[in-house]
């Protein structure tokens, strides 16, 4: 007999623990505890999200003939070794197997527990640590574009024999479309609390009422019918307009034309390969066209793989890169104070009603704004942890130290990605409702990005001046007049002083 530990983010009858478990006698662990809930603030919509999803995951084992041991949050069970600990003394057993966690603070969690474990590879990925390695070294730089034309040979996805379908590997430049004058979506499918969920809502209430984010309007599927069901009702309806708005936002239309699937993905309530062949299957029948298939393929098995490449790659210190030095505190906007910055407004408060936000509005938005004012990498990465219901370490790590904040040093990105409030004009309608005016360049209405971005080249200058990718924005930079640059600066820095002081603005 031994002890089968299955995780929160480990949803899956396909999960490489269970398949090489015996159910006749082996016993399943499962466990709500404290330190999973509490190691940053989550959301309380992801907790709640979590709990039904383990609920209902275990209901379905034990109805498959798995004897499986759950320990409930109002258990008071502290940590993972510790429900492990307390199910070996019950059954008088002390071999584990255990999936590989997604991030480093379990995994060395687990090598501290005095039980024999066994920690077996996740399968549920594409690509092993081994192949990503293999592919890594040697690299002058690891782009994820030469990563993903790899994996499309290997899964045959998108191929027409050695060659990508339509002749092109990416169509990303078909993918930037900004705002449209309406979404004829009514966005993602919601599912009406049961018995199970509503317990839990009930206890999450009542425990993490503190924590940043709204739990009312609880509609996320929690368990594989109603996963499916969701990105079925997501093919169908929105898929076809899927890439050309990937990058667009508009103002209070939080879900565009997204899938909205990493949730259920990284919880192990949808396997990856499945819905990249759905996705094929409706572009090979017409009903989805060739940007929108291969956008939504890249983002599952390119991206998503490729992070989580990164992620082990890079090493359990991953999330303490700051090669830039910034080191300001998270301003009080990102936990919901009021700001007359509308695409911030927009953002934040979406995220704290849906635990939601795409992924422009994470970069380009709340991502963008951190880096141009210096936060501290860490606490713009711990505060993304917290409060999105899909972010789990492993892909949340990277992207945000690597893609968002550059604080790895150029590992992801081949340039930092920052933008005046141009580009935020150019992709949304934000700007049209906001009290500041994005065409001001200096003055008491001028847009915060404006005057932070000029403010981030100047101060980051030797770093970046050299950037092939960065030359035309210093060019740029350098052709305006010298008392011009000083008052951008100026007001520059008299607003950074008061966004570090948690100020209005």
């Amino acid at each position: 007999m031994t002890l089968v530990l299955v995780l929160g983010d480990q949803l899956s009858e396909q999960l490489s623990a269970l398949k090489s478990a015996d159910k006749s006698r082996d016993i399943v662990v499962m466990a709500e505890v404290a330190a999973e809930a509490t190691y940053v603030a989550h959301h309380p919509k992801k907790i709640a999200f979590t709990f039904s999803a383990m609920r209902k995951f275990a209901a379905n084992l034990r109805a498959a003939g798995w004897t499986v041991a759950f320990t409930k949050i109002d258990a008071g069970v502290r940590s993972i070794n510790a429900a492990l600990l307390a199910a070996a003394e019950t059954y008088g057993l002390r071999d584990v197997i255990a999936t590989e966690p997604g991030e480093w603070r379990l995994i060395h969690a687990l090598q501290d527990c005095p039980l024999d474990i066994t920690i077996l590879h996740d399968d549920r990925f594409i690509a092993t640590h081994t192949e990503f390695e293999t592919w890594a070294t040697g690299r002058k730089a690891l782009r994820m574009e030469y990563f993903y034309r790899d994996v499309r040979r290997k899964t045959g996805l998108l191929m027409d024999g050695d060659t990508p379908m339509g002749g092109r590997w990416n169509y990303d430049h078909d993918n930037r479309k900004g705002a449209p004058d309406a979404v004829h979506f009514a966005g993602p499918k919601r599912f009406a609390p049961d018995e199970i969920v509503q317990e839990v809502l009930d206890q999450v209430g009542a425990r993490f009422a503190s924590n940043f984010g709204d739990l009312d309007d609880f509609w996320f599927a929690t368990d594989h019918a109603e996963a499916k069901a969701h990105f079925d009702h997501w093919l169908r309806y929105a898929a076809p307009h899927f890439g050309d708005y990937q990058d667009a936002m508009l103002s209070d239309e939080p879900f565009m034309y997204h899938g909205l699937v990493g949730l259920y993905l990284n919880a192990g309530l949808l396997e990856p390969i499945e819905l990249c062949q759905a996705v094929e299957t409706a572009y090979k029948n017409g009903d989805v066209p060739i940007n929108a298939a291969e956008g939504f393929i890249r983002q599952i098995i390119g991206w998503r793989e490729y992070i989580r490449g990164i992620y082990f790659l890079e090493g359990a210190d991953y999330a303490s890169r700051n090669v830039l030095q910034h080191n300001a505190a998270l301003p009080a906007v990102y936990w919901g104070k009021p700001t007359r910055m509308h695409c911030l407004s927009q953002a934040i408060s979406q995220t704290r009603s849906e635990a939601y936000a795409h992924h422009i509005q994470r970069l380009m938005i709340t991502g963008n704004f951190a880096l141009l004012a210096g936060v501290d990498p860490e606490a713009v990465h711990e505060w993304y942890l917290a409060v999105y219901a899909d972010a789990y370490a492993w892909v949340e790590t990277p992207n945000t130290i690597g893609m968002s904040q550059f604080a790895d040093g150029g590992i992801i990105a081949s340039k930092p990605y920052i933008s005046s409030g141009n580009y935020i004009n150019k992709m949304s309608n934000y700007c049209a409702s906001c009290h500041y005016q994005v065409k001001a360049k200096t003055g008491a209405d001028v847009c915060p990005f404006n005057l932070l971005y000029w403010q981030f080249l100047d101060r980051h200058s030797e770093r970046f001046r050299e950037n092939p990718r960065m030359g035309h924005m210093y060019r740029t930079w350098d052709r305006m007049d010298d008392g011009h640059k000083s008052r951008v600066l100026r007001e520059a820095e008299a607003l950074s002083k008061v966004i570090a002081a948690n100020g209005d603005f």
